[in-house]
């Protein structure tokens, strides 16, 4: 079967009995109408097929071509004809609504084959003011422009296509009735009888399980309510980029079509999953759908056919569900760099190393070709690519179910590694006072951060999530070996459950080999102690590099009950790749990742590689940190690392400015030493003591929202002595 005989909505081909049109033919004896009147509020609720001819624009070569249209049960099907007058409809049993049918016959042996397929749940309708004949039908992959042989069939059509629409939404609505589900107890109550307990207490445990069943069914009627309102408003959010996408110019009789690039990238990268895609569009790549900008178009909203009936929902249930779909539909991040303006050129790594033996990282001024377009802020954000761990272990803890809570924190404790494979590039530096924010309501997520302080190096972060807060500062320390760089991290990171549940980490030891000779990698070592406030807590053992080890990069580890000391579960995996557990276990764990993948359960397993790679082995989600938009630009304060000039010259290939940026920069960097001494303290973050952890105070989504920055100097422009001074000035303010 080809693919583009399989509809993609439905998993049925087009070709199925009983989907599309019909596999009867009529007898020459049936009688055809030659025009059919708009339908009454009766026949609106009797009618459950439409069928007819309608004139579909193919191209500008072939124009308009006749199809044979059904409509039924919300779907509208279309199927190719050679000769529109001599053809009589496939009638079946009188339930087929004929419109703008003249007359003719067929044969009972000729086939018509569907070619299109078009859901009304996802479709919205246009009339042409300019031509009385003429509508449109938008879906969220296509238009389909179509033409009747007289007004009234219009009318008919329009009508029949809003009637058939409000139909579906209204069946599938009410498809879901708690009446329709049955249940029954008579087991329960004979094995309740069976250990000799009274009817009293048999029949208030029958009255607990209904009610959690009615309350389970409301909850699942709610959710699906969501996801039947989301369809209904789809096909108006995506129309403004089908109408954007086409326009088309008239003049001398020469015609010219013209495409923007989302256009392009909807008919053709996307164009296998578009559900209006048939055979007759496949062969015609060129086709164009015209739609005259002087068309003032009539427009029938999704949402008139599902207003009038709805479900009284949760209002904690429905957000979620709208927090959950619609932002990860709606939100198009970015999926590849820019492309480079310039060649990068070649430096020698051994004439940059040999001098610097021995001394601290942060204190070396490398040129700009050892960095990746991404500020140590950022990266602070890449351990939150797989935040849904998170959301797990909240719902687990919700349950009841702490042990899966704490196994699925050391798995996502495990997975802030992983973007780290092949990664060989330096993050940038963040200037005194540099902040990183990021919105991801796709993953449910807030994040912000700060440098707190140049000597030492230090960056606070703090994230909300769905159920749980993270916070934390990070210190590195870090030397030169030679052959290799070692980074020590200092600091802790915090997980705090809105349930008060909280787990404390540090990371662990990273280090950097084969800088001078053999391939550069780097591997993540030591011990990991998960700490929680309540039952449970782990231990995390990342493997050390060994030349003869045959499972490099793997991660071991318990989870320990705090009153017994038992060891309830066990945990194995590797940091780039996955983790899996096994809960009462009290043998020892395995070596073997292979047996653990045949016996555990999967706890977290990697993302795959980006569709563009880059030369800085960026993740899909790195990649999208980094972007700037219009709006966003507006919103940003002066000192987000977005707007930091060097970073952003890197970024689009631009490396004779980013290194003479960077070097700006630097300048500035020497005097943030200063800043600190005289008093500087951060904006948005606060330690009670010189041993404590950074922890956000809030107000900068609120002043975000007011754009309020006063007090938030411009780090990356041009400085002097004098604005030193006012940079301290502010500071303590």
């Amino acid at each position: 079967m080809r693919a583009r005989d399989m509809h993609p909505l439905c998993c049925i081909t087009s070709d199925c009995p009983g989907f599309g049109l019909g596999a009867r033919s009529p007898s020459d004896s049936d009688e055809v109408p030659a025009s059919a009147p708009p339908l009454s509020d009766g026949d609106r609720a009797q009618s459950t097929s439409v069928a007819g001819i309608l004139y579909k624009w193919t191209n500008f070569g072939k124009g308009w071509r006749p199809r044979w249209f059904v409509l039924r049960d919300g779907v509208l099907t279309y199927c190719k004809i050679r000769q529109p007058e001599l053809v009589a409809p496939p009638v079946e049993g009188g339930s087929m609504r004929l419109i703008g049918i003249s007359g003719g016959s067929r044969s009972a042996g000729d086939g018509l084959k569907v070619v299109g397929v078009v859901h009304l749940k996802i479709s919205s309708f246009r009339e042409s003011k300019s031509d009385d004949k003429r509508f449109y039908i938008i879906t969220p992959g296509k238009t389909l422009q179509l033409r009747t042989d007289s007004a009234k069939d219009r009318v008919a059509w329009i009508e029949a296509l809003v009637a058939a629409r409000s139909e579906s939404f209204l069946n599938d609505s009410c498809g879901i009735n708690p009446n329709d589900t049955c249940f029954s107890t008579d087991r329960l109550r004979s094995r309740m009888r069976a250990e000799g307990l009274g009817e009293t207490f048999i029949r208030d445990c029958e009255k607990i399980i209904q009610a959690e069943f009615s309350q389970h069914f409301a909850q699942m009627r709610a959710r699906y309510e969501d996801y039947l309102s989301f369809l209904g408003t789809f096909p108006q959010q995506m129309e403004g980029f089908n109408l954007e996408g086409r326009t088309t110019r008239i003049d001398d009789d020469r015609v010219e079509l013209i495409k923007n690039e989302f256009s392009s990238s909807v008919h053709g990268k996307y164009s296998e999953y578009s559900n209006t895609e048939s055979s007759e569009d496949i062969d015609q790549k060129q086709e164009a759908d015209e739609l005259s900008e002087e068309d003032d178009l009539c427009y029938f909203d999704s949402r008139q056919s599902f207003s009038d009936f709805t479900f009284s929902t949760s209002p904690k249930i429905a957000n979620v569900n709208s927090w959950d779909i619609l932002p990860s539909l709606l939100t198009k991040r970015r999926t590849k760099l820019p492309d480079p303006i310039e060649k990068e050129k070649g430096v020698s790594l051994w004439s940059m190393i040999k001098d610097n033996v021995g001394k601290d990282l942060t204190r070396v001024c490398l040129p700009v070709y050892f960095n990746e377009p991404l500020s140590s802020l950022q990266k602070c954000f890449e351990d939150l690519e797989y935040s849904f761990l998170l959301d797990r272990a909240y719902e687990y803890g919700k349950m009841g179910n702490s042990l899966m809570r704490i196994l699925n924190v050391a798995a996502f404790a495990v997975s802030a590694y992983a973007s780290s494979e092949g990664r060989l590039c330096k993050p940038f530096n963040p200037l005194l006072g540099e902040t990183y924010e990021a919105e991801f309501p796709e993953k449910g997520l807030r994040f912000f951060s700060e440098k707190v302080s140049h000597h030492p190096m230090v960056m606070a972060c703090h994230c909300e999530g769905r159920g749980w807060k993270f916070w934390g500062d990070s210190e590195l320390k870090n030397k030169f070996w030679g052959q290799s760089i070692q980074l020590d991290p200092v600091g802790k990171l915090t997980l705090e459950f809105d349930d008060g549940e909280t787990f404390q980490w540090s990371k662990v030891t990273t280090t950097i080999h084969n800088l001078i000779i053999g391939k550069v990698f780097c591997n993540h070592h030591g011990t990991m102690n998960i700490s929680g406030n309540r039952q449970y807590s782990c231990t995390l053992k990342f493997k050390e590099h060994s030349f003869l080890d045959r499972n490099p990069r793997q991660v071991q580890g318990f989870v320990h009950d705090k009153s017994s000391g038992a060891k309830e579960a066990t945990l194995i995996g590797r940091w780039d790749d996955s983790m899996y557990c096994t809960v009462n276990d009290d043998a020892s764990i395995s070596n073997s990742c292979a047996l653990a993948q045949q016996n555990n359960t999967l706890l977290w397993k990697k993302n795959g590689p980006p569709e563009n790679p880059t030369r800085y082995n960026l993740t899909s989600f790195a990649i999208a940190l980094n972007e700037i938009t219009p709006d966003l630009k507006e919103r940003l304060p002066p000192t987000d690392s977005r707007l930091r000039p060097d970073q952003r010259y890197l970024e689009n290939g631009e490396y004779e400015k980013a290194n003479a940026e960077k070097l700006r920069l630097e300048k500035r960097q020497r005097m943030s030493r200063k800043l600190q001494e005289n008093g500087w303290h951060p904006k948005w973050f606060q330690r009670t003591s010189e041993s404590s952890t950074f922890q956000y105070i809030g107000g900068y989504w609120e002043a975000r929202e007011q754009r309020n920055w006063d007090g938030c100097p411009n780090i990356f422009g041009e400085f002097s002595d004098d604005s030193s001074t006012a940079a301290e000035n502010n500071s303590k303010s």
